[in-house]
């Protein structure tokens, strides 16, 4: 790994980072396309990178601040967690398995397209 592509990494884990704790998104709508439009890694591996940064504790100290804060329902984080572990399972099996590399980019960014359009004009 070549000083440019840590570089690039690091730029884009602290602007998913602040994104995280500013607005609570990160990993798919900012770390996935930068890995794939910035650094060139294929949509599968792009997605692959960000699941495994999230195994780790990253955000704990956004979470910690939004505890503090008020902002945190413990219940609904767990329920949600445990759906998303199984989700995450079968989610990625389907993708690895039977969806191709160009379907995976376009779907990925109709996804993102809908949830701007919903987030920008939903009252």
């Amino acid at each position: 790994m070549d000083i440019t592509t840590v570089i690039c990494l690091i730029i884009i884990g602290l602007a998913a980072g602040i994104l995280s704790g500013l607005a609570g998104i990160g990993g798919g709508i900012i770390m996935v396309p930068a890995l794939v439009l910035i650094l060139g890694l294929s949509q599968k591996y792009a997605q692959g990178v960000s699941l495994t940064m999230m195994l780790l504790p990253a955000g704990i100290l956004a979470v910690y601040n939004y505890y503090k804060a008020g902002y945190v329902n413990i219940k609904f984080a767990l329920i949600l967690f445990i759906a998303f572990i199984i989700g995450g399972y079968f989610g990625s099996k389907i993708t690895i398995n039977l969806i191709s590399e160009p379907v995976l980019k376009k779907v990925f960014g109709i996804f993102m397209i809908i949830v701007a359009v919903k987030m920008i004009f939903w009252k």
